[in-house]
């Protein structure tokens, strides 16, 4: 397993976030036009080059997350920030429903000053409109390294939608999805 590049296609940019389990966001953003590859992985800890035994431990520090390839012409960083926080729960700390630990917490890993900017504003417009119940606990952070998961995680909804934490979780999320977001999405 090594790191991706850190630096886009021309013209495209890169957002890296985590929200849980990379499985139940990676199908929603392959969906969305302008999004151009959707990877899970690993990024944030302390180990290079971790496994995902590894990651699920809780010990390496790093979370999983999805690093998505985008066009801002046609989708902008805010719009990928609006479907990520539609997506999981921003208020739980190292939790997303039964998965808990530090793997599976809210982050945004920006990758330049404009990013970041972008992540706070958006966190505070969203705290502002008291969408949750409870505060925002997402972690704004600068990018690291970005570990590609295993073959196996790659497009694993699409690959095993009637297995069973598919089909009892992703799919009644990516329903949703696609109802809110109809107008963003690929045809």
């Amino acid at each position: 397993m090594t790191d991706s590049p850190s630096s886009p296609p021309s013209g495209k940019e890169i957002a890296t976030l985590g929200a849980g389990c990379f499985w139940c966001i990676e199908a929603a953003f392959d969906m969305l036009k302008g999004v151009e590859s959707v990877e899970s992985g690993y990024m944030g800890g302390k180990h290079p080059n971790p496994s995902y035994e590894a990651v699920c431990t809780g010990v390496t520090g790093h979370a999983e997350v999805v690093q998505v390839t985008f066009d801002p012409s046609i989708i902008s960083f805010r719009d990928i920030l609006q479907v990520f926080f539609s997506l999981h729960d921003p208020t739980t700390l190292n939790r997303q429903g039964n998965d808990v630990g530090t793997q599976y917490r809210s982050v945004v890993f920006y990758h330049s000053p404009e990013q970041e900017k972008t992540a706070k504003a958006v966190i505070s417009s969203l705290t502002a409109d008291n969408l949750f119940d409870a505060p925002i606990v997402t972690e704004v952070s600068p990018a690291q390294p970005f570990y590609m998961g295993e073959d196996y995680h790659q497009e694993y909804f699409v690959r095993n939608p009637m297995q069973p934490y598919c089909s009892y979780l992703i799919g009644p999320k990516i329903a949703k999805f696609r109802k809110q977001f109809e107008s963003k999405l690929k045809t």
